[in-house]
This record gives structure tokens, sequence and C-alpha cells, in this order.
């Protein structure tokens, strides 16, 4: 039987007259990675603060790590890490002094030896004594998921965590994730980069606050429905203008030399692409890709 780290239904919550999350429904097993999708404004950020704890949902419920939501707030949030969007730290404290502090907040028994055995397994223990201040974007990163899990929490919620940073701290960051996910660990982590999504066992999009869909990777793609044709040849730039205002076209993009047309009905596309002057392109049906699926899905919110 699997067991779910969280399993919540309905959740709503709203700002004034602005509805942010609209009876949304979610479920992540234990010990997987979830990646959390969906365009700005989504209810992304509301939602992962209301599984935390640190916002009351105005109507649903559920559990996370099998405490009730409404009822067992602080229970939670002491098994669970929270990277935010903006990790503060101490800019005049060392990483040790940084990391140090928060181990005195989580009243941990053994301070020192959680402090050193976090540095040793974020690869941290050369800059433990460099001022906060001083690290580059992606070691600041690392400090914060460093205080994240110090007090070895069970599961792990990212808020946007490698934004900013560039291609290799990103990969040694999530590199970092599943081997926390590993010892079993869940994770769930928002991210607009697909290279990310498609690291994630699991895939949770949202818009405009509701559940759009939910699955592995290769569950999401096949239920989009989406067909996909691919061309190499010259002037696929301006080919791709031509086509975005084709009847049946919903993205018409342009990656590297090749040019990857989707859409839903398979014969307006073939019709679209018939149509073309010469000289033609070298056209072939590929199966779609995690970022075709969420293009669409951010093209059909912008349309309703």
């Amino acid at each position: 039987m699997t067991v779910l780290a969280i399993d919540v239904h309905g959740l709503a919550k709203s700002f004034g007259a602005v509805k942010v999350v609209d009876g949304l429904s979610m479920q992540v097993p234990e010990g997987e990675i979830c990646g959390f999708l969906g365009g700005n404004g989504s209810g992304k950020t509301t939602t992962i603060r209301m599984l935390c704890g640190l916002l009351r949902p105005d109507a649903g419920g559920g559990t996370c790590l099998g405490f009730d939501l409404l009822r067992e707030p602080m229970r939670i949030r002491q098994q669970i890490g929270y990277m935010t969007q903006r990790f503060s730290f101490y800019d005049d404290l060392t990483v040790a002094e940084n990391l140090e502090f928060v181990a005195r907040l989580y009243q941990l028994p053994d301070r020192d030896r959680a402090v050193a055995e976090v540095l040793q397994r974020m690869e941290m223990v050369p800059r433990a004594g460099q001022l906060a201040r001083e690290l580059s974007g992606g070691w600041k990163q690392r400090l914060a998921l460093a205080a994240c899990v110090l007090h070895r929490p069970r599961l792990l919620l990212l808020d946007e965590p490698t934004a900013g940073v560039d291609a290799r701290a990103r990969r040694e960051f999530w590199d970092l994730i599943h081997e926390m996910s590993s010892d079993g660990m869940t994770v769930l982590v928002s991210t607009h980069y697909m290279d990310e999504a498609e690291r994630c066992k699991r895939v949770v999009y949202l818009a405009g606050g509701r559940l759009v869909v939910q699955g592995t990777a290769a569950e999401v793609v096949r239920e989009a429905g989406l067909t996909v044709f691919q061309a190499t040849g010259p002037r696929i730039e301006a080919t791709a203008r031509g086509l975005r205002h084709s009847a049946g076209v919903e993205t018409a993009a342009v990656f590297g030399d090749a040019l990857r047309v989707a859409g839903k009905d398979r014969g307006a596309l073939r019709a679209a692409i018939d149509s073309l002057p010469e000289p033609a392109l070298a056209w072939q049906e590929v199966p779609p890709r995690l970022d075709d699926v969420f293009i669409h899905l951010l093209t059909e919110q912008e349309a309703g």
C-alpha cells in the first residue's frame, strides 16, 4: 500500500476578492520527488505555505506526513524543511555560524555534530569559515538547503530553489536532492525549468489555483493528447512565424536547427504544414516532450 506524504483535498485560499487556490487536491507518495509547476500567479507558493502550516486554508483539508493540516500544523512544521524563494542569512556570520544558529532554533541536542554532518554532506567544509555575504549564488542556495535539512526533515518543500543560479550549480543542487530522496526524504519542488521537471518522478501542474494535471512525466505527456511535427531545413524561423497563425497550430517554436510544431488536431497540423510554399522542409512526426505539454497548458490557460 502506498503511503502518502501529502494527501490534501479541496484546498482553497483567497486574499480579499482574489481566489489564489481553488479546490486543489493532490497526493504525493513518501520518498518521491514531485515537481510543482505552473505559471506565475498559479497558486504554487500559497499551496506550499498551506502545506507547511504557515497559512490556514479557507476550505478543504487533509494530511501532511500523516498529521492533520488544520489541527496539527505545529507537528507538521517540526518535520519539514521549507526553502523559500528568498532564503535569508546573516551576512556577517560565517557559513558554520549561520548553521549553528539554525541548529539552536531547532533545539538540536548535539548541535556541533549536526552542523559538521550537514557541512560534510553539502561539501561545504572548506567554506565553513567564509562569510555568507561572500558566497556566490550557487553556494548561497546550497547553504539554504543545508539549513533546511539540518534537523533531518521527512519532507522538503522547495520554492523555486535554483532561480538565478547557473547551469552547473543547478545540476549539483539537483544531485543533492536526489541523494536525499534516495535516503527516504520526500521532496516537493516548484520550478519553471523543464529539465528540472523531467528529473522528478511525479509532476503536478496548476493553473489559476486549480489542478490541471498530475502524474508521472510519461502519464502527463500521454494524457495531453498532443501531436508534434519537427522539421529541419532553411528559413525555419520565418516558417515558424507563418505557422503560428495557422488553424490547429498551438505552438511553433525553434530549438537550435529544428522547428517543432504542436497541437491537438493532427489533421489540422498536417494541413498547415502541407500548405507551406516551397522549398519544403524535411518534416517528421515526433513524440511530445514535457516542455511541449506545459507550453500547451499555458496556452490553454491564457486562452481561457
